[in-house]
């Protein structure tokens, strides 16, 4: 009893300092100004200019202009020009990624070529601090010549200084919700930790999914999933035999994050048949109209 109330106080002490440190950064983070945020702000601004002049150097265009920059929402810019052009994919992807590398804040961010006109996309595709969660296609096809625009958006990297006052405001109720959670709750019975464990690892026919470190077993044979790939699964997993609508998986894999990806869903799912071939039996099902079936026979 004495051993687990001196955990307990120690518990206590821990949730004491994480919480010291947090106010501390929040306070630090409230009182700056907001130069540092602006320098950043406009040195990706002459980024992007950057990338608007070398794509119309590689269209052969010397001479006109890239109109200003446009910050159309938080996180997202619009390149345009004055004429026409025409680009290659690689080069563009090639060129974003050398100019980006320069923005210590550029780590994910996806881009969108639009039509002038109908603002339908005309090519696009994902940067990832991860390369293999890059998505790139088309590759090698040279795109017509026309009016263009590129959007681009970066994921947000951090806490925006506007709103530490608001995280100032929260901190109290953390504080006060963290200590009567460690005053209510004992030590976590072995039991309960072990049903924890547990609780990300799936069988699917002779196959085990371990969604916590992304892999797929089968007798001797492990088989890497990306993380995009196991969040798909999991999905799958958590509803074997069912259908999950198309909607419900771009919503929880792409949109909860910000981001909407339409084709890249079913690149995914072609990815993740090809790993599931080591079992006849799992199969993932298009249900036309609807969504998707994890199919896993007897």
């Amino acid at each position: 009893m004495h051993l687990s109330q001196n955990l307990l106080s120690g518990k206590h002490k821990y949730l004491l300092g994480v919480l010291l440190l947090l106010f501390v950064v929040l306070l630090s983070a409230a009182f700056s100004t907001d130069d540092n945020e602006d320098f950043n702000f406009a040195k990706r601004e002459v980024l992007l200019r950057k990338i608007g002049h070398e794509l119309l150097l590689q269209s052969g265009d010397s001479t006109s202009r890239v109109l200003p920059v446009k910050k159309i929402a938080d996180h997202e810019y619009q390149i345009s020009f004055e004429n026409e052009l025409t680009f290659q994919p690689d080069s563009l992807v090639n060129l974003t990624r050398r100019v980006l590398a320069k923005d210590p804040l550029a780590n994910d961010y996806i881009v969108n070529v639009l039509n002038c006109g109908s603002s339908r996309v005309a090519y696009g595709f994902s940067i990832s601090k991860s390369k293999k969660d890059d998505i790139v296609a088309c590759i090698g096809r040279t795109q017509p010549k026309s009016c263009y625009m590129i959007n681009i958006k970066f994921r947000p990297t951090g806490i925006s200084i506007t709103k530490s006052g608001y995280l100032l405001g929260g901190l109290s109720f953390l504080a006060l919700i963290g200590f009567i959670f460690f005053r209510s709750k004992s030590v976590k019975s072995p039991k309960v930790m072990l049903e924890d464990q547990q609780t990300h690892l799936f069988t699917l026919g002779s196959v085990q999914f371990d969604a916590k470190n992304r892999k797929l077993i089968i007798n001797d044979t492990t088989i890497e999933l990306t993380a995009t790939e196991s969040r798909v699964l999991l999905i799958f997993a958590s509803s074997p035999n069912e259908i999950v609508e198309r909607s419900r998986l771009q919503k929880e894999i792409w949109e909860d994050d910000g981001v909407i990806v339409g084709r890249s869903l079913d690149m995914f799912i072609s990815k993740l048949r090809k790993k599931l071939e080591i079992d006849p039996n799992i199969k993932i099902v298009v249900i036309r109209g609807k969504g998707y079936r994890l199919e896993i026979s007897a």
